[in-house]
């Protein structure tokens, strides 16, 4: 039975078990390629889905791992769109669905880890632009952990 869900898995870099198996893995695109470096990057999720629109029931899992695309200027192409995904135009609306999506599919109670980059958006503008405000994340760094959880 799956108790986490990871909504932007991508090639799941920062799992130390990139099969955990109380894990479900979505992303919103699947493919292979091989980077500039040589390495080898592949995104194969569990199941293929929106972060606006996440395909679960309310309230189905203890965790949720959000960490969306968080760059708005890359080119389509590049080796960072490939591994890290790309912001749309409409990021602030897209990323409020995004929160609220992973907080509807929280039991109550449960943990929604966010993981965010500021080189070219600001932590505080992503703030801004949700309901929700973290219990405790790191403040000094350029990528931030940061550890929401739903109420009753």
């Amino acid at each position: 039975m799956a108790k986490i869900l990871d909504a932007c898995c991508g090639s799941r870099m920062f799992w130390f078990d990139k099969n955990h198996k109380s894990t479900v893995f979505m992303d919103n695109r699947e493919f292979e390629d091989v980077l500039c470096d040589g390495r080898k990057l592949e995104v194969k999720p569990d199941i293929v889905g929106d972060f606006r629109n996440i395909p679960f029931d309310d309230e189905s899992f203890y965790m949720v791992v959000f960490d969306p695309p968080h760059l708005k200027s890359v080119g389509e192409n590049s080796w960072l769109a490939k591994k890290y995904g790309k912001l749309e135009n409409t990021w602030p609306t897209d990323i409020a669905q995004g929160f609220n999506e992973c907080m509807r599919v929280l039991k109550p109670n449960g943990t929604l880890i966010f993981k965010w980059n500021e080189e070219q958006v600001k932590l505080s503008e992503i703030l801004k632009n949700i309901n929700y405000r973290p219990l405790i994340g790191n403040k000094r760094s350029k990528t931030h952990w940061l550890v929401f959880m739903k109420g009753e």
